[in-house]
């Protein structure tokens, strides 16, 4: 049985984008993603999602993202909202996706804007609508236009904000102007997708965050989001600025090559990375490691 939820916080509020754990063969690791999975949701992540961009989704089949939702399900399904990405640049094939997440067990899900053939806004409301109407989950859209190369416009948000299962948008626009607009709006349950603008977005009426730094910060986020949602500005200001360096040191390259590093560091499940995404080079591990300890994060 999935958590409790409100249409405020459909969600939780602290969901980490969860990497996928791969055998020292590149196989995918189901027991690690267990453990990791355990371990994240100890540290107190009200959710999960999985199969995204620091999930690899790009370079995982579609039986394995299946797979990896019906095993994370077993280990935490009853303690956390798992969400499974589903999004890719073809309609008819994140139906299935979205299709398969459901027969998986899945709480809800996540789809991106379909990246690199650019469609319309009106190609974008067809796309999102049409995997909402493919289930009866939940969906979180997922606005990300530096790696989509189209933006969801405010106008095209309101008009998905219609549809009863689309309930909340992961925003990675990296404009607090839009999302002041698109939050009044729409009235979908926003949640920051850019860790360096979590608190600032909090400002503007988001509800949560879907971090990747949630790997190893999990419980200063958290803290984070509940002293500013119970008034003292001051200290989730104080806690924004002491994580900068791991903000910082976790972006420098590809969110997924670092925390992958950053895990194999503390002895979690993370394992190799499959092509075209590489391990970091022992330059940057060791940059790591400084951003990493200048944010107090123990390794």
């Amino acid at each position: 049985m999935a958590p409790t939820s409100t249409p405020q916080i459909p969600f939780g509020r602290i969901l980490t984008a969860m990497v996928t754990p791969f055998t020292a063969d590149g196989a995918l690791d189901l027991d690690g993603a267990q453990r990791l999975a355990t371990h994240l949701v100890d540290a107190g992540n009200d959710g999960l999602i999985l199969n995204g961009t620091t999930g690899e989704s790009p370079t995982t089949s579609d039986t394995e993202k299946s797979d990896l939702v019906r095993a994370v399900l077993e280990a935490v399904g009853d303690r956390a909202h798992i969400v499974a990405g589903v999004g890719t640049n073809d309609t008819r094939h994140s139906v299935e996706l979205a299709r398969a997440a459901e027969q998986a067990g899945a709480h809800g899900l996540l789809t991106v804007t379909p990246y690199y053939n650019k469609p319309s806004q009106e190609g974008l409301h067809r796309h999102f609508t049409a995997i909402a109407d493919a289930t009866d989950l939940p969906v979180m859209l997922y606005d990300i236009p530096g790696r989509s190369g189209v933006p969801i416009n405010t106008e095209t948000i309101v008009r998905l904000a219609e549809h009863p299962r689309i309930v909340a948008n992961k925003d990675a626009k990296g404009d607090l102007g839009r999302a002041s607009w698109a939050i009044a709006q729409s009235g979908l349950a926003w949640y920051s997708g850019d860790d360096m603008l979590n608190l600032p977005l909090l400002s503007v009426g988001a509800v949560g965050f879907v971090s990747v730094v949630g790997h190893v910060v999990t419980p200063e986020l958290r803290a984070m989001a509940e002293a500013y949602t119970g008034g003292d500005v001051h200290k989730a200001l104080e806690i924004h600025q002491r994580l900068l360096p791991v903000f910082t040191g976790m972006f420098r390259t590809q969110g997924v090559m670092t925390t992958k590093a950053a895990l194999a560091l503390q002895g979690l499940p993370a394992g190799p990375l499959r092509s075209p995404m590489v391990e970091l080079s022992p330059e940057e591990t060791a940059q790591l490691k400084i951003d990493l300890a200048a944010g107090g994060v123990q390794l």
